[in-house]
């Protein structure tokens, strides 16, 4: 074959667009919102947990008082090195539980004993604002949780000094919007809750006057 001649124009190489899915609750342009339409747990906070806070650590400044900023969900998926149709899967799964399109996580280095090269796809991600982030803790809190079996709460002491809390989700079955049928295989799920709480103990307090069943001990 004949090598290209010099200045001739090359070839460009297709941009990655990843999973092609359409999530139904997938909102190209962000919605108006009235007061009737404002998150239910919002409206604790600013109504209920706020006011409480205030008075029980005693702050000075109203916007010192806590209050949740993020919360990101993560999946790892270690399996999709042989089996990309997992991590499909997975990428649709958490798109229809969040209402947002995830985005797709790659390897930061390469460790050969995990035959992991850097750049591969290891996982899925959302990072979740506002009212999106709102509705999601409402039905965290109220109807996927509940549908865990064998459910006694969820452990005190995954916070990490700084007021942010971790919950490992064993199923994503616990959550309605997952259809079992369309698994191969049942993944699980990180959810990290993000707060400006400065210790440990006002996240705590935040997360409880929210409905976050902490177990007793």
């Amino acid at each position: 074959m004949a090598k290209a001649q010099r200045g001739a124009p090359t070839q460009k190489k297709k941009k990655e667009i990843g999973f092609p899915y359409k999530f139904r609750r997938l909102q190209e342009k962000p919605l108006r919102r009235s007061e009737s339409d404002r998150p239910r747990l919002l409206g604790k906070y600013e109504q209920n947990v706020r006011p409480w806070l205030l008075k029980e650590f005693g702050y000075k400044n109203p916007f010192e008082v806590p209050r949740v900023e993020k919360v990101v969900l993560n999946i790892g998926l270690g399996e999709a090195l042989k089996t990309p149709k997992l991590l499909e899967q997975a990428f649709e799964s958490l798109g229809n539980i969040t209402g947002q399109r995830p985005v797709v996580t790659r390897a930061k280095k390469s460790i050969a004993t995990f035959k992991l090269r850097e750049g591969m796809k290891i996982g899925c991600m959302v990072t979740l604002r506002g009212p999106r982030m709102w509705e999601f803790l409402d039905r965290l809190l109220t109807v996927a949780l509940p549908r865990t079996r064998d459910f006694r709460g969820v452990s005190r002491k995954a916070f990490d000094g700084r007021g942010n809390y971790t919950l490992g989700i064993r199923e994503l079955l616990i959550f309605p919007e997952v259809d079992i049928e369309k698994l191969d295989k049942v993944p699980g799920m990180n959810i990290c809750v993000h707060t400006s709480a400065k210790t440990d103990e006002e996240g705590r307090a935040l997360l409880t006057q929210l409905g976050v069943p902490f177990r007793a001990a």
